[in-house]
């Protein structure tokens, strides 16, 4: 029965298939939201959907002098790690996995499937790709000192005294106290988690790693059909798994003693996150340089995180 259980976690709720779904779908609303703010009428909602399907039909094209077997993949190896990682977050209270160090396994987890177009950039021989490789990895190393700074100040603001990893207690203690989105020291690590969520996506203003008018796609210019479908659902699915993870360290431990109620909130959070994460920053601010990224996250991001954890060490 636990078996079971399990497998009904990893494969349909909180796993692959939901995570699917509702990525699609989130994706769906940040295409349609952001044409309205540009008054277009914009793509169906359900577009990233008809894409992927269509991706799937497609003929696969490896290049003539590609690393077949790493090419083939990386796209793989990449979902699979999302599809983890989802089973690490809170969802209204649902939690497959958990354990003292959430937050730690989480952060390794999301650096495999940046990894992943890297290996499968590099594995495809082009030197358009290795454009894009060089971009995607200067992207990883801007927005991981924010993001660690971001969840050490979250943690000690819910380990009292000590720093806790533990998703499962970050909610606790905001179903008691109040979500730390409402706590003034951590409004700043919230804005720089804002800030950080659309960059580990890979989403404008700070998608240099693809660079659609400039390098074609990057990292996956050689790449088509299956694999190409399975990399866009990865984006997908990863714009999931960062607004449930902002909602379980600032908008956790909502309860209202129904299960089912408890997990349609939080989805509703996520999707408000990605409409104030990516839609209005699309919409209002103009594609980073790569350079440009680097710098704004060292500073600007990693200073607002930083305050936030001087504040919940010392106040």
């Amino acid at each position: 029965m636990e078996i079971l259980i399990k497998a009904v976690y990893i494969l349909i709720f909180p796993g692959l298939l939901f995570a699917t779904v509702f990525g699609l779908w989130l994706a769906g609303i940040d295409r349609k939201l952001l044409a309205r703010m540009q008054k277009r009428i914009g793509p169906p909602v359900l577009q990233p959907t008809y894409d992927f399907f269509k991706l799937l039909g497609k003929e696969t094209i490896i290049p003539a002098g590609a690393a077949k077997l790493t090419f083939l993949a990386a796209p793989y190896v990449g979902l699979i790690s999302l599809v983890v990682t989802a089973l690490f977050i809170p969802i209204g209270g649902l939690q497959a996995f958990g354990g003292v160090a959430d937050t730690v396994v989480i952060l390794y987890l999301l650096a495999i499937p940046s990894l992943a177009i890297i290996f499968g950039g590099s594995a495809s021989g082009s030197p358009f790709a290795g454009v894009g490789v060089s971009r995607s990895m200067v992207t990883i190393m801007s927005y991981e000192l924010p993001l660690i700074l971001v969840l050490l100040a979250v943690g000690r603001a819910a380990g009292f005294g000590y720093t806790t990893f533990s998703l499962e207690q970050i909610t606790v203690i905001q179903s008691l106290s109040g979500p730390f989105l409402l706590d003034w020291r951590l409004i700043p690590a919230a804005v720089a988690m804002l800030l950080v969520i659309p960059c580990e996506v890979g989403a404008h203003p700070f998608d240099v790693g693809e660079a659609e008018t400039e390098i074609c796609e990057g990292p996956l210019v050689e790449y088509s059909g299956a694999p190409l479908a399975v990399f866009k659902l990865s984006h997908c699915i990863k714009m999931f798994i960062m607004t449930a993870l902002f909602t379980a360290l600032f908008l956790g431990g909502v309860t209202t003693g129904m299960l089912w109620l408890d997990v349609i909130i939080a989805l509703v959070f996520c999707t408000v996150v990605t409409v104030v994460s990516m839609t209005l920053t699309h919409a209002v601010m103009a594609r980073f340089r790569v350079e440009q990224v680097f710098k704004f996250f060292w500073t600007v991001v990693s200073g607002l995180a930083l305050v936030s954890l001087i504040l919940v060490w010392y106040v």
